[in-house]
């Protein structure tokens, strides 16, 4: 395994975990760059999600910062939806379009707040909560990500929680989906074995997620965490718009 691969993939799981990330979208970029086979990219990019999230997700819970009452909602329609659309194949030159503006927009709107009073949030009804887990859900598991990049611009801008409130829903919201996209993935007979020639991978993003969403959970400032995710996401929708 390259060299560049494995410290790559330890930054991407470093700097995602610290907002509550799993970085699927970067190794996507990043495993499109070199060319590896396309049907693994999305096996290996949720592997390393749901690896990098259970560490932050383990320390959202242990410190509290994030409601099981409120996530509920989301993950009961996105875990089915994530699982149906890892089933399915599609075209993405219309939809990378649409999705690189709408997360563009997206990040300049967070960067673009400076407002520090991070308490006056507001709490989505169970039913708009239902409906925005079954897209985004969906979404992530048809692309090969657990689904945070879309949720946690959507949180922010609505006032869904403060950052580390949603770092911590986004943990576990990316979390769940990984897994059922990773069952849908399975369904379109892509083997585990694909995993074994990237196992010093999923060490280097084991690594890096620990420490990353240790630093998150515990050290990083609201706004900060807030900072980051925009960039992240500005990033990605870049990726998005010129290079897929």
């Amino acid at each position: 395994m390259n060299f560049i691969f494995i410290v790559t993939f330890f930054i991407i799981a470093l700097l995602y975990s610290s907002i509550g990330f799993g970085g699927g979208s970067s190794y996507i970029a990043f495993m499109l760059l070199f060319n590896l086979p396309y049907d693994s990219i999305p096996l290996i990019a949720l592997s390393c999600n749901l690896i990098v999230v259970s560490g932050g997700s383990f320390h959202y819970l242990k410190n509290k910062q994030v409601s099981l009452s409120f996530i509920f909602p989301f993950l009961m329609t996105s875990i089915p939806a994530a699982y149906f659309g890892g089933m399915i194949e599609i075209e993405k030159e219309v939809f990378r379009l649409i999705l690189g503006a709408c997360l563009l927009l997206a990040a300049l709107r967070m960067i673009s707040n400076t407002k520090k009073d991070y308490e006056k949030t507001s709490e989505p009804s169970t039913i708009l909560s239902g409906v925005v887990g079954l897209i985004l859900g969906g979404i992530s598991g048809m692309v090969g990500i657990g689904g945070g990049i879309f949720l946690s611009p959507l949180m922010y801008n609505l006032r869904w929680g403060r950052p580390k409130q949603i770092a911590a829903t986004c943990s576990l919201f990316i979390f769940f989906n990984s897994i059922a996209g990773l069952i849908g993935q399975f369904q379109k007979s892509v083997s585990i074995l694909a995993l074994e020639s990237y196992w010093p991978l999923l060490i280097a993003v084991f690594i890096g997620g620990q420490i990353g969403s240790y630093v998150g959970s515990n050290k990083l400032k609201p706004r900060y965490i807030e900072i980051i995710t925009s960039i992240l996401v500005m990033i990605v929708s870049v990726r998005v718009l010129v290079f897929s």
